[in-house]
């Protein structure tokens, strides 16, 4: 509710400020919402966006922010971390993938840490041989996820924990899409 009342007010602050900023050579970028959200969704989460960002994502992942972990959850009552991201593709990118991090990996295109764009997939073995956690890259080495111990929150994938277990990232592959949507 409190993040819902900032998020409005930061809106509103805006809006007011930026009535009166206009120039006659068009209206400032201020204006557009989508450039709103997506200041406020960087100034929030950290994450620098820009106008090809996804606002829709970053609305998406806002909302579940806090969420508790909770295995094979697939609620805001509790969520892990495949149903997290098959909720974000479902929702976000009107795309349907698998249930688990190894079936979904399985669905991709690997991607070195450096090819990721955002809205890609990062996979992790974290204490493991198999792929066992997976997140959804944000940009500059930010993704979002469902962690056991935090619930769904923003991290680094330079941060010394999930460096030492990343895998690889991942993009969906068409083939994969077109065989979800024909089953």
């Amino acid at each position: 509710m409190i993040k819902k009342f900032l998020f409005f007010s930061l809106v509103l602050s805006f809006g007011y400020t930026t009535s009166f900023a206009q120039t006659t050579k068009g209206a400032s970028k201020l204006e557009d919402p989508d450039n709103l959200a997506s200041q406020y969704f960087s100034q929030v989460m950290g994450v620098a966006l820009d106008a090809t960002s996804n606002v829709k994502l970053y609305k998406f992942i806002y909302e579940w922010i806090g969420t508790p972990y909770k295995y094979a959850g697939n609620t805001q009552k509790g969520i892990d971390c495949s149903a997290f991201t098959k909720a974000i593709y479902q929702k976000v990118f009107n795309t349907t993938i698998a249930r688990n991090s190894r079936q979904i990996f399985s669905m991709v295109n690997p991607l070195a840490k450096t090819d990721l764009k955002e809205g890609d997939l990062v996979f992790f073995k974290i204490k493991s041989k198999n792929i066992n956690h997976i997140g959804l890259y944000l940009g500059e080495n930010k993704f979002a996820h469902a962690s056991q111990t935090r619930g769904v929150v923003i991290d680094n994938l330079n941060d010394p924990y999930y460096s030492r277990y990343f895998y690889k990232g991942g993009q969906i592959l068409d083939k994969a899409k077109k065989d979800l949507m024909e089953e």
